[in-house]
């Protein structure tokens, strides 16, 4: 029997198909009279990169619908059902057909990897383009906004009738879930060893309601992400954690052994069985909303109305005040942050903000949010000091995903009686805000000390913070001319703003300093650098710099005595001197900064080196600008400090 022409031509043309869609219809390519292009677009339902782009693919099909330019979206996972496909597509705006490829037939014949991919076919069924769709996100990485649109150029010289200048680039996004083989070439099984290694691993972040963008708690959804697995692990992206093994102690560290990647690496290859339904190990139970000793004795919303985060673009960092209407001092022992929603919220902080005259230490850190981790462990005794009148300050980085969202972040505070309270916690931070780093330089390097210890103190904890060019980042102490590394991080990675919890604390009796050494790459080899032709200075946004490091101690609190009190005359004579001091501070700071000599000093009069750590630390009342009262008040505290 002879083919007919049509027959003959989709025999001969592996492109061509025809698939189910989300709404029940067979679909094929250029199934439009008058089509010139088809755009197909492989899509994941959990894929982040797949997200965020659906919006984006949308856009562009109906910019160019008047061109004669279709565009399809095909999900070739095997662990994507349809009813999750139709699910994406509503959520993320999709209205051009969205179709299932069971089996992968369709990735394979077009031999794409990953999602987001595009393949671009004209009406010959020759394929002109292949690849992402723009350069704005790498992995574990991601620019303000993409430096070329790739397919957008690629569609355009195509209707101008010129070839593709670039028509393949490397795609970015998440392995497609293809069926695994039906040979298996191995004796590790899902059941009995793989269940447990992602136990230990991942399932803490991959689970229902948890940060990570998909679980792995069931085994058709872990075969899926099979490859993808593999994939992150060699990289070192996955699980999160930067510092280097060879330095430093740490609790909270999140380290997979070679056994344990060896043996993924081997079931993935080997064709990923199942394994028997016995030798699967019981289910972890479901982490509480609060990871606290106990439920909080006080719940405080970062804002009454939750947060509007935008579907794309870059969101700076939100600033929420919230006034707890403390009468009397709180000793915390407790804190946890909770994002309302945790696919949005990158990373808080919360920081309290005494009243001015207070005693109080270090720069108020209280708590904060970074994926994955669980709140600093106090010990009995331990606690961190609130004052009477104080206010926290929420300050809330957020990370769009493709569809519109809110957050209400909240936090949980435990409190206990001030005689209980052994040793006070508080934050020290070393900081540098005087560099400026040059255009091009690929290991821009900026110090700093802090000198000033608590003799009966110890060390607990470390959090370094650098943005978008943060290349590494290393920490250490001094004693005695000696120099020991307590925390190096060769890879910074601005994505995970992990705090290092020591094994055991050190004491910082006999430690001349705190040091820390943070390195910048300002070159175009850095993928995220989003001007290397710029010189950069300190600044609040992610698109300017800080070097700064927190470090979290603990001290004997002071006891008072009970004999008589010494004479006052010393401690008169220091008053008086530090008057004048402090006078002089604020006639120099108000000098430089009031531009317009009003007595105040607003936000936009102070250089870009004074952020977040400089005017709202500053500003105690909370309101547009700073007072002489406030730089006076800080001023007596710092000389005070010193003194001791």
């Amino acid at each position: 029997m002879s083919q007919s022409a049509d027959e003959t031509k989709r025999v001969l043309s592996p492109y061509q198909f025809e698939l189910p869609s989300t709404q029940g219809k067979l679909v094929e390519i250029f199934r439009k009279s008058g089509t010139t292009l088809t755009v197909v677009c492989f899509l994941g339902t959990e894929c982040p990169l797949a997200k965020l782009y659906g919006p984006r693919l949308q856009q562009l099909s109906e910019k160019y619908a008047s061109q004669n330019i279709d565009f399809i979206g095909v999900n070739s996972n095997l662990h994507d059902s349809m009813e999750e496909c139709r699910s994406y597509a509503k959520s993320h705006g999709v209205t051009f057909p969205m179709l299932k490829d069971v089996g992968n037939k369709v990735a394979d014949a077009y031999e794409v990897t990953r999602t987001p991919e595009v393949v671009v076919v004209d009406s010959n069924f020759e394929i002109r383009y292949r690849g992402r769709i723009d350069d704005q996100y790498q992995p574990g990485m991601s620019r303000a906004k993409p430096v070329r649109q790739d397919l957008k150029e690629a569609l355009e010289e195509l209707i101008a009738g010129k070839p593709v200048s670039r028509a393949l680039t490397e795609p970015v996004g998440c392995l497609i879930g293809r069926v695994p083989p039906t040979k298996t070439t191995t004796s590790l099984t899902y059941a009995k060893e793989i269940s447990r290694i992602l136990q230990r691993h991942c399932v803490e972040c991959h689970q229902t309601g948890e940060i990570g963008p998909f679980a792995l708690t069931d085994y058709d959804e872990v075969v899926g992400w099979g490859e993808m697995l593999v994939e992150v692990v060699d990289q070192k992206r996955m699980p999160p954690w930067h510092a280097n093994p060879s330095h430093g102690d740490f609790a909270n560290a999140r380290w997979m052994s070679e056994e344990d990647k060896e043996a993924l690496r081997n079931w993935v290859a080997g064709g990923m069985p199942f394994g028997k339904k016995e030798d699967l190990p019981p289910p972890l139970k479901p982490q509480t909303v609060w990871q606290l000793a106990r439920q909080p004795d006080l719940v405080l919303n970062m804002s009454p109305k939750p947060f509007q985060v935008p579907p794309e673009g870059v969101v700076e960092y939100q600033y929420f005040v919230v006034d707890p209407e403390f009468k009397e001092d709180k000793w915390v022992t407790g804190a946890q942050v909770i994002p309302g929603n945790r696919s949005v919220v990158h990373h808080a902080i919360v920081f309290i903000r005494p009243p001015d005259g207070s005693n109080f230490q270090g720069i108020g850190w209280l708590s904060g949010y970074v994926p994955g981790q669980k709140p600093l462990t106090m010990q009995p005794g331990y606690a961190r000091l609130i004052p009477a009148g104080s206010k926290l300050v929420f300050q809330m980085h957020y990370t769009p995903t493709g569809s519109p969202q809110t957050d209400t972040t909240q936090i949980g505070l435990l409190f206990d009686d001030e005689q209980k309270i052994t040793h006070e916690v508080f934050t020290l931070v070393g900081i540098n805000q005087d560099f400026e780093i040059p255009p091009n330089d690929p290991d821009f390097k900026v110090h700093g000390n802090i000198e000033k210890l608590p003799s009966r103190g110890e060390l607990l904890a470390m959090t370094p913070h650098m943005h978008l060019r943060g290349k590494s980042f290393q920490t250490s102490i001094t004693s005695q001319g000696k120099k020991e590394i307590l925390l190096d991080v060769p890879h910074y990675d601005f994505n995970w703003q992990h705090f290092y919890e020591l094994q055991k604390p050190i004491s910082l009796a006999k430690i001349d300093s705190l040091n820390f050494t943070a390195t910048f790459d300002n070159s175009s080899k850095n993928p995220v650098n989003p001007a290397p032709h710029e010189y950069v200075s300190w600044g609040d946004q992610t698109w300017e710099e800080m070097a700064v490091v927190f470090y979290a101690v603990a001290q004997p609190r002071k006891t008072v005595s009970t004999t008589a009190k010494a004479d006052n005359t010393e401690s008169n004579q220091s008053k008086t001197k530090n008057d004048a001091e402090a006078d002089q501070i604020v006639a120099q700071f108000f000098d430089r900064f009031d531009k317009n000599k009003d007595g105040k000093i607003y936000r936009e009069e102070l250089p870009i080196s004074m952020n977040s750590f400089g005017f709202n630390s500053l500003n105690r009342d909370g309101n547009e600008y700073l007072s002489k009262d406030e730089i006076y008040n800080l001023a007596i505290k710092q000389l005070k400090r010193r003194q001791k």
